[in-house]
């Protein structure tokens, strides 16, 4: 694929026809694409999730399917049914919205249990299981789930083992005022039904993938990485009474990955500290678990990572 980069950024001109603002959001998107992990978002309803992501799924001709996640949601709305065939006189095996390449699990936390456990497996595996049968899911498989931090009521927190398998989490805020206008000039001139061009085929999103796994990173890089997350590891440090967990080495992996793949998305071919700096973020935001002292203190996850940042020098 010639140039890289310039295509990428014009799927985010593209992009940016239809989608006014969230420049960041659209940014961990192509990094959730580029690394091939999973992206979890936090924001209140209206601000363009279903959009975004629909949008970046045209542009790189990928299925796109989002199902709603409810108190009463059951696996097999998630994977399969047997739907009864009059035919064949026979139940059949029907496939549901799991079997795509994006899936928007919209209000993840609201869905319970065996549901959050039938979607970990297609999250770590990238198969499910249907009675003795196992299935893989098409290539790339990649979950996009949002969370509402307004409403709280039939809400269930998702175990950290599968926060952990989300590789970002974007936190989205409001648009600015001029943006606010933008979008409603969008709704006067009938933005819906603005169609977005193709940039790139399913196998070039492919070979992106593989792209972002041969930019160079230096020795001084990974020992980078590598006491950023020990930091969280340290009994003495300074956040160490903030913090109920240490980072686990997927920690490490997610950061490295997010980081080359952000290096890929700047026209880079290695990578910087800026970009472990930039990714530090989104990649241990959702992996640092406070404690009570953090809570009573009124310490937020940002400002763990913050001090984190401030602590470790490369060397």
């Amino acid at each position: 694929m010639e140039k890289p980069n310039e295509k990428l950024q014009i799927l985010r001109e593209e992009v940016a026809k239809k989608v006014i603002w969230q420049k960041n959001l659209i940014r961990d998107i192509l990094i959730w694409v580029l690394s091939w992990g999973h992206i979890l978002i936090e924001w209140a309803p209206g601000l363009a999730k279903t959009l975004t992501v629909d949008t970046i799924s045209k542009t790189m001709n990928l299925w796109f399917k989002r199902i709603q996640f409810t108190p009463d949601l059951l696996p097999s709305d998630l994977i399969w049914s047997n739907i009864y065939n009059p035919k064949t006189n026979e139940f059949e095996v029907k496939k549901w919205p799991i079997f795509t390449n994006f899936i928007l699990a919209d209000e993840i936390n609201r869905a319970p249990s065996k549901v959050q456990s039938a979607l970990l497996e297609a999250m770590a595996e990238k198969q499910v299981s249907i009675w003795n049968n196992t299935f893989k899911l098409d290539t790339p498989f990649l979950v996009i789930a949002t969370q509402n931090p307004i409403e709280q009521e039939w809400t269930f927190n998702l175990p950290e083992a599968q926060l952990d398998r989300f590789l970002l989490k974007t936190l989205v805020d409001y648009p600015t005022e001029s943006e606010e206008k933008e979008i409603l000039k969008w709704v006067i001139n009938n933005f819906e039904e603005f169609e977005i061009k193709n940039i790139f085929s399913k196998d070039e999103v492919i070979d992106l993938t593989r792209l972002s796994k041969e930019v160079y990173v230096e020795e001084s890089i990974l020992d980078y990485i590598k006491d950023i997350i020990f930091y969280t590891r340290k009994k003495d440090s300074k956040i160490s009474k903030y913090l109920s967990y240490p980072c686990s080495p997927r920690a490490s992996i997610a950061l490295l990955k997010a980081s080359k793949s952000l290096a890929l998305l700047e026209g880079r071919d290695f990578v910087i500290p800026e970009d472990i700096k930039e990714m530090a973020y989104p990649v241990l935001r959702h992996r640092i678990i406070l404690s009570y002292d953090a809570l009573a203190d009124e310490i937020m996850v940002d400002d763990i990572i913050k001090t984190i940042l401030d602590n470790i020098e490369i060397k």
